[in-house]
């Protein structure tokens, strides 16, 4: 079973939720990267003014459930000096490999 417990921690403190409707899901855990999700057209995204970290949370696995190979979520923080040091893996791709996701 695929763990939810980073997401769970992180949700709380994220700004908004993204997702490109196959395999990248994000947690969006500053303004400017909400800006940069709005910027590249990702839609759905959810502000945290939208749903609650919970509510989130059960979009968040609906999502997962929903979404096609190589799936993964990440959290997203702005990083200037270098930015792929602004992702942390919550649920890498590949994590689930071999089992169905069932939402709990």
């Amino acid at each position: 079973m695929v763990n939810f417990d980073l997401v769970k921690e992180r949700v709380g403190d994220a700004k908004a939720i993204a997702w490109d409707t196959c395999h990248k899901i994000y947690l969006l855990m500053d303004d400017e990267q909400v800006d940069v999700m709005r910027g590249y057209e990702y839609d759905p995204l959810i502000t945290n003014k939208e749903q609650t970290p919970e509510e989130m949370l059960i979009t968040l696995k609906d999502w997962y459930a929903s979404s096609c190979g190589l799936r993964f979520i990440d959290a997203v923080s702005t990083n200037h000096e270098n930015p792929n040091a602004g992702f942390e893996t919550l649920i890498g791709q590949g994590d689930d490999e071999g089992e169905e996701y069932e939402e709990d």
